[in-house]
């Protein structure tokens, strides 16, 4: 199948970086904050969000970061191709603070469905974002980005691929699939 190459790493970059300015003005700074990526993309987009924010405010105190596993919160494991879980590490106590989700695709609104239902387990945050580097559409539920990289209209036949160095060994994002392909 042809995969059209839609962001590019600079285009990755230039994304994240705006993402973590607009989590700063929302949040007005960086106190209080905690980025929680969705494994597995989003642990390495939130890791350097929290890089970010920390070259732009270097003063500031220091942005705790990590990872909430939502696989056995799903509600759509039958649907799906089994993943195994991965570990949850929420940094300290989030009971009153900004939390930011951070996922790589926001798709149907499931995984991030999950995430909510996994954070209350784990404290009551005063407010919680979500930061996504790619919404494509198409929600089966009432769920939106607050902050979003890149919004990339597809069609339900198409599958949105984010290639991350971390993960990857490269980096871009792409479209595969369709009905012209």
């Amino acid at each position: 199948m042809l995969e059209h190459i839609v962001l590019t790493q600079a285009d990755i970059t230039r994304a994240l970086t705006r993402i973590s300015h607009e989590i700063l003005e929302s949040n007005r700074g960086p106190d209080n904050l905690v980025i929680l990526g969705i494994p597995t993309r989003g642990v390495v987009l939130a890791r350097r969000i929290a890089e970010t924010i920390a070259r732009i405010e270097p003063a500031a105190p220091h942005v705790r970061v990590g990872s909430l596993d939502v696989t056995l919160y799903r509600d759509d494991l039958s649907h799906t191709r089994t993943r195994t879980p991965s570990r949850t590490q929420v940094p300290g106590s989030i009971d009153g603070a900004t939390v930011v989700l951070v996922d790589d695709v926001l798709y149907s609104g499931r995984t991030i469905r999950s995430a909510l239902d996994a954070l209350g387990d784990h404290g009551r945050p005063k407010i919680v974002r979500l930061a996504v580097l790619v919404d494509r559409g198409h929600r089966e539920l009432p769920i939106r980005a607050d902050f979003v990289g890149r919004n990339l209209p597809s069609s339900t036949e198409e599958r949105i691929n984010v290639h991350l160095e971390e993960t990857d060994g490269d980096e871009f994002v792409s479209i595969e699939g369709g009905r012209d392909q």
